[in-house]
């Protein structure tokens, strides 16, 4: 009963595990700044920026900086991926739980922060595309800035019409059919196989 038990945890450690082990940086704008300036996120406010996949890849995070009033904890953002900034087609559109972490005073006398949300996002073919933030929630309802970091990427607020810097972000998930990160399959035959040398050494003891 003992490695039956045991085999079953290892099982199911494994099956929790999967969305972590799914998950590369597909783009990587560049570190956070958090120095020079921000862009407003909420209160009416939208910024895209714009991001490259080099090959067909599921988005399935976002890891960002975001600039917000001491003792404030970023809960949420609304994720808005499309063929162009503030427009075009939408692969995705939701709202996004962050976890919040790293938070450290400027000399603007905000905390940088870094933020990370999971969701289960599109599957897209190589090109660019673009992410847009807005609708941002604080638990204390004040402003919310995502970091300017003047990266590689292209820029733009609110209705599109204005280019600005880029913004510190990564963009997580994993490209198909390449890459080091296992495949769900693979983890789940390890899994099973180890299910089944439980169930062999079980046999064995009684």
């Amino acid at each position: 009963m003992k490695l039956r038990a045991a085999s079953l945890y290892l099982l199911t450690i494994c099956i929790f595990v999967l969305p972590a082990l799914a998950q590369n940086d597909l783009y990587n704008n560049g570190p956070t700044n958090g120095n020079v300036d921000a862009w407003t996120i909420n209160f009416g406010f939208l910024v895209a920026d714009s991001f490259n996949l080099t090959s067909n890849s599921t988005v399935n995070g976002l890891n960002f900086a975001a600039w917000l009033t001491p003792g404030d904890v970023l809960e949420s953002v609304d994720v808005w991926i499309s063929s162009e900034g503030v427009g075009g087609t939408t692969y995705f559109n939701q709202q996004v739980n962050f976890t919040q972490s790293g938070c450290s005073p400027n000399q603007y006398n905000f905390d940088v922060c870094n933020e990370v949300g999971h969701f289960s996002g599109p599957t897209l073919n190589a090109g660019t595309y673009w992410v847009n933030l807005y609708n941002a929630v604080v638990n204390n309802g004040d402003p919310v800035y995502w970091d300017e970091n003047d990266g590689p990427s292209s820029a733009t607020e609110t209705y599109g019409d204005a280019s600005i810097p880029s913004e510190s972000f990564t963009i997580l998930g994993s490209a198909n059919g390449g890459g080091t990160t296992p495949e769900p399959d693979s983890v789940l035959l390890f899994a099973s196989g180890v299910l089944a040398v439980g169930s062999v050494l079980r046999r064995k003891l009684n």
